[in-house]
């Protein structure tokens, strides 16, 4: 059998790199296709390690539904490590899909993967390593076609220089879309390709649309200059959630999460205002507890996989959650599968769910308090009692776990040192709680991060927390939350700003991302790597400055960067919700009472061509009345709408 060039000069080198399992492919259940039998071939690309891209639920969903259609592939592309890159560059070896170890210049379409900010300057890498110019206007129909999806993609505009199309919302759906018009429009010109592609609703084609601005820097207006291109590109929504992907591939090494995930429910109707994907993934849909079942057995028989995590963005809010971990427990109980439930609320029946489920290391237990006084949490709009979270801690150390994990943020609206002092002594409560029933093996770990405004968030107006209160406040963490049984992490002040930049930028952000680049910045999520200094840099050379993208308050009438992009709740409803933070004013759960933000029309709106009757919603109800649709073991439409 002839190897191909790639494959033979990695034969060369991966032995003096670190963990050559990343570079090898050959994974059991990956799909490797004729390279020349197919007709037209996708390159996922996922712009950080193997060991992170692996478990990365996404890419696996548009894995599937790329490979399952017969004249088409999709293979897998991840950053090398730094080692490996430089003997690439050095030998002239472009970067490849693991499947066939093709060039990524071979692929007919690349889409990159952008869950979170940090990744940009390894996107403009891959491209360079793959043979691809890193600018759109530099690349024709010759090239490959770059899109790009993910929740960081929300407000697309830092990488607009970069990106040829975005994908605005869910990517199940839209991929094939955009796979079979480029198919159809082979050998057009790059600008007719792209006009198509404007037309499909949810993509949003950057080159489309003229940004101009006012003299203090502030956006004045985003206009589209083609016909096919909408004033607002509005997300594209998955009615009903596609069957569970089953197959997973199986590692060549350990990765970041070695376990299988099956998305139990999509969204969120809690209202937390500084959750970014709590807004743009709604309306909620649920999976019935049959396909998640039948999908646990596939997983277990497909895979192997010992641990399986059942993800969503608030389990406890999943209708039917006490029915599914009833049913696992029945089933699995003692076959030692281990079955996670991340995100759960602070309330002792998180506890019993657990046992249901049959979680016997006890190594952990998970919780998200955010803020640690009532101030706070009405501001937030995330309110839990102190009673309720250590009610919640004695029956989580009572039934064996040694610790408990708590995740805050420092920076929100308004606190103070007051505030920081409560996380404190909440976490020193926690821990008494914990020694009294375990003794010296309670434990409580703190991981403290510092609040970054999101886009389409009610507190996309707020300032972020300045370098000298982060600091105050990071030092009375330190200082105190220390000692046997008390474990805390924190980021750094330069993640947070760089983070926050990022967040908030505009279209003009491009010609520092390049430049940063430039000069070697590359992997800007791991701490190590990050050059806060050559970003400092980069932004003075193009004319711009941190302050303005993070520390500047925006008036209630700004236009923002990402304004021309519809997230399918009102600006209107940001505002008012942002308002009430001022105040100090709360909302209950969407579920219970519904306020309007928009969804329901945005959501009545669309079409769905795999099932007209997905669009018919059932009225909003508490929950204690709601109706348990889709338990039959039918496809039917489980939403809770939010608007």
């Amino acid at each position: 059998m002839q190897v191909n060039p790639i494959e033979r000069q990695l034969r060369r080198i991966l032995l003096q790199v670190e963990k050559p399992g990343r570079y090898v492919g050959g994974e059991f259940n990956s799909v490797v296709k004729d390279w020349d039998a197919i007709d037209f071939k996708v390159a996922l690309a996922f712009p950080d390690l193997y060991d992170l891209g692996m478990s990365n639920l996404g890419i696996m969903l548009l894995y599937e539904q790329i490979n399952g259609q017969p004249d088409m592939l999709a293979e897998r592309v991840f950053a090398p490590w730094v080692d490996l890159e430089q003997k690439m560059r050095e030998r002239g070896i472009p970067l490849y899909g693991l499947e066939n170890k093709r060039s990524l210049r071979e692929f007919d379409l690349i889409g990159f993967s952008l869950p979170y900010e940090q990744l940009y300057t390894n996107v403009l890498n891959m491209l360079d390593l793959g043979g691809i110019p890193v600018r759109s206007a530099e690349r024709d129909e010759r090239y490959p076609l770059v899109i790009a999806g993910g929740h960081a993609c929300y407000n697309p505009e830092p990488m607009a220089d970069f990106i040829d199309a975005f994908v605005i919302g869910e990517g199940e759906e839209i991929i094939v879309e955009v796979a079979r018009t480029l198919q159809m429009m082979r050998g057009q010109s790059r600008f007719d390709q792209l006009r198509a592609i404007a037309r499909i609703q949810g993509m949003y084609v950057p080159s489309f649309y003229d940004v101009r601005y006012h003299a203090d820097g502030t956006v004045a207006e985003v206009k589209p200059t083609v016909p096919e291109a909408p004033a607002r590109v509005l997300k594209r929504i998955v009615p009903i959630l596609p069957k569970p992907f089953t197959r997973f591939l199986i590692p060549n090494i350990d990765t970041v999460h070695n376990r299988a995930p099956i998305e139990i429910m999509r969204g969120c109707t809690r209202g937390c205002r500084f959750c970014h994907a709590g807004m743009i993934t709604r309306p909620v849909r649920e999976r019935p507890v049959p396909e998640v079942m039948e999908a646990i057995a596939e997983i277990i028989a497909n895979t192997g996989f010992e641990e399986i995590s059942l993800l969503s963005l608030s389990s406890s809010d999943y209708v039917y959650v006490h029915e599914l971990a009833t049913a696992i427990h029945e089933k699995y109980h003692d076959s030692g599968l281990s079955i996670s439930l991340p995100s759960l609320r602070i309330e002792s029946a998180s506890a019993d769910l657990l046992d249901k489920l049959g979680d016997t290391r006890r190594s952990g237990f998970t919780f998200a308090p955010e803020a640690a006084t009532e101030k706070m949490r009405d501001i937030i709009n995330k309110y839990v009692s102190d009673d309720q979270v250590l009610e919640t801690a004695r029956a989580v150390y009572s039934r064996g776990w040694r610790t408990i994990k708590f995740y805050f943020m420092i920076g929100h609206p308004e606190e103070t040192l007051e505030d920081v002092q409560a996380i404190v002594d909440l976490c020193k409560a926690t821990l008494r709680e914990g020694q009294k029933i375990m003794g010296g093996k309670a434990n409580v770990n703190v991981g403290v991060s510092t609040f970054i405004p999101k886009p389409h968030t009610p507190f996309q107006w707020v300032p972020q927390d300045r370098h000298e209160q982060v600091r105050l406040k990071q030092r009375l963490l330190k200082d105190q939350l220390r000692g046997h049984g008390l474990h805390l992490r924190w980021n750094t002040i330069e993640d947070s700003e760089f983070e926050g930049i990022m967040a908030r930028g505009d279209r003009r952000l491009g010609a520092a991302i390049y430049r940063a680049w430039q000069m070697g910045c590359k992997f800007d999520a791991w701490q190590d790597h990050h050059h806060h200094e050559r970003w400092l840099q980069a932004l003075e050379e193009m004319g711009l400055s941190a302050q303005f993208y993070t520390h500047r308050e925006r008036a209630l009438d700004e236009v923002f960067p990402w304004d021309h992009i519809d997230a399918a709740v009102h600006k209107k409803f940001l505002v008012e919700d942002y308002l009430m933070s001022i105040k100090g004013e709360t909302r209950v759960d969407c579920r219970d009472q519904c306020f309007a933000c928009g969804i329901l029309p945005k959501f009545k709106e669309m079409r769905s061509q795999t099932d007209e009757m997905a669009w018919e919603c059932p009225p909003v109800k508490p929950i204690h009345e709601r109706k348990r649709a889709g338990n039959d073991g039918e496809r039917t439409p489980n939403v809770a709408l939010i608007g």
